[in-house]
């Protein structure tokens, strides 16, 4: 039945990423703003430090230890008549001590 809540599809928005490399202890930002309202979000600590992830750039919201991932599966328990999820052009950043290895955002979005 279109329209109705079992007909909606997810899909994955752009990889994002930084190198841990380039990191001085201040917040930089981790790919572009986000496009669409998101449902899930995956940090991916691939570096060999810890990194410490903010919504705002100001403050600390996240800490991600290396070679870990968090995931914040914004919709699992929304009620289908209310939408959920991460707003459009949202900026994530992230912030940590230079290393080797990269950090990664995945996002996904419905429709």
């Amino acid at each position: 039945m279109p329209g109705s809540p079992l007909d909606v599809r997810i899909h994955p928005d752009t990889l994002r990423s930084r190198d841990s490399s380039t990191f001085s202890g201040s917040y930089q930002t981790l790919g572009t703003p986000l496009p669409y309202n998101s449902r899930l979000i995956k940090f991916t600590n691939n570096s060999n430090q810890s990194v410490t992830i903010s919504w705002d750039g100001i403050n600390d919201h996240e800490f991600v230890p290396s070679n870990s991932f968090v995931l914040l599966d914004i919709s699992t328990n929304r009620e289908t008549a209310n939408h959920f999820d991460v707003p459009a052009n949202t900026q994530f950043y992230v912030k940590g001590t230079a290393g080797v290895g990269s950090i990664y955002l995945s996002v996904y979005y419905a429709t």
